[in-house]
């Protein structure tokens, strides 16, 4: 379908990625949609996209009315992305430059809004250009398919091409707390980031809840960040920079009687009250106590989400970004355990089962550097597989559903490793 196609009906019912995103990013009911028509009578418009490459397979909604704005959308940080991505971007941000996307045959979708309505009071590319100070902002967004876990995020631009900032928007349960756990984080972080080898983060720029969500407008990332290359080994000072938010080394402390422990055993048995397999957590955390109670280990915090794509560098420093499932009070070495199962579960699709042996294949090799003894890299392996299938539990305990890669294989995983 062509922009010259008859005018088809509102996006936000259809059922795709589409409708889902339009659904969480126009919710509003006041805010009109019209693809390839002009606004419905009485409305005005106040922001035109191109849906690229078409309805049927939307993969990205481009501003239109500033060329340069629609260009950076394409070409900002684009040495982050994967080879093919960032050729296809390249093409058409230089066709945006010049104008031409506005004469491509993609569809295009109209946001339109009653006359006597303002623009700040519910569109929320309105209420983030208030937040940053008035600006005329233009946001792109990418589609994805529909997914509970999945957040809309838009790229923020000035009419001139400048970066203005990301916006995250948790629109149900779990997406509201994987965006407040961020905004937490990064208020957190302006000070413990300023430590010695502890990576930078992007600063939070403001926070607003509204209509049912919660958004988190982040800061840009630098213009020149460049990608951390999937087979680097793991920057070990920043992982204990991280770990430590600028203050000594915690003392050592038993599992039995820790926080981290006692978190684990009230999460289990909530999860045992919620789904079967719950009983199953139950179990498990019991054998990890009687396994490994008596090892001493250092507790701080982790990034929770460290992977060679949360990660880039910069004059010379490491970079890390999305801070949603940071949290404190964890065995030092979750954060390089991740590492290791996201490369194997993710870039080499392996199964849950390799990817739990690639966690202490890595523990292995790397965990002296962060003083982790034989004993301490069992505890860390098993409890960080335990922590993630209690991960997978509260996301789909909040409406997101259960990850197919991590449940029930996980778990069988887990038991294998606990029970004895």
């Amino acid at each position: 379908m062509t922009a010259r196609a008859t005018v088809v009906s509102d996006p936000r019912s259809r059922s795709d990625g589409l409708g889902w995103v339009t659904r969480a990013v126009f919710g509003d009911e006041r805010i009109a949609l019209t693809v390839s028509g002009p606004p419905p009578p009485g409305h005005r418009a106040v922001a035109r996209y191109a849906v690229v490459p078409s309805l049927a397979r939307a993969r990205f909604l481009l501003p239109l009315g500033a060329p340069r704005a629609t260009a950076a959308s394409l070409l900002a940080y684009n040495a982050l992305r994967p080879r093919t991505v960032r050729a296809v971007r390249a093409v058409l941000g230089v066709l945006a430059r010049v104008g031409a996307i506005d004469l491509a045959p993609f569809p295009r979708l109209t946001v339109s809004l009653p006359v006597a309505v303002a623009v700040d009071e519910v569109l929320l590319t309105g209420r983030l250009a208030a937040a940053l100070g008035g600006p005329t902002v233009y946001a792109a967004c990418g589609v994805r398919p529909p997914d509970p876990n999945h957040k809309p995020t838009l790229q923020l631009f000035a009419p001139d091409g400048r970066a203005l900032g990301y916006a995250k928007v948790g629109w149900n349960a779990a997406t509201r707390a994987l965006v407040t756990a961020e905004a937490a984080a990064l208020r957190e972080l302006a000070t413990a980031a300023r430590a010695p080898d502890h990576p930078a983060a992007p600063r939070l720029l403001a926070e607003t809840t509204a209509c049912g969500q919660v958004v988190a407008l982040v800061e840009p990332l630098p213009p020149a960040v460049r990608g951390v290359a999937a087979g680097a080994p793991p920057r070990v000072a920043a992982l204990l920079a991280v770990a430590r938010r600028g203050s000594p080394p915690a003392p050592p402390r038993q599992l039995a009687g820790s926080p981290f422990l006692a978190r684990l055993t009230v999460e289990a048995e909530r999860s045992a009250a919620a789904t079967p397999a719950g009983a199953r957590a139950v179990t498990a955390v019991a054998a990890l106590a009687r396994r490994h109670g008596g090892t001493a280990v250092e507790f701080g915090h982790w990034h929770g989400d460290w992977v060679p794509w949360n990660l880039g560098v910069h004059a010379g420093r490491l970079v890390a970004w999305d801070w949603e499932h940071s949290g404190p009070s964890v065995p030092l070495g979750f954060d390089l355990a991740h590492d290791a199962f996201q490369r194997a579960l993710v870039l080499r699709d392996e199964p849950a089962a390799a990817a739990a042996l690639a966690v202490d294949a890595h523990l292995d090799r790397y965990g002296a550097e962060l003083g982790l003894g034989p004993a301490a890299r069992g505890l860390v392996a098993d409890a960080y597989l335990l922590e993630m299938w209690l991960r997978g539990w509260r996301l789909a305990d909040a409406g997101a559903g259960w990850n197919a890669a991590l449940h029930p294989a996980l778990l069988d995983v887990v038991a294998k490793r606990y029970v004895d």
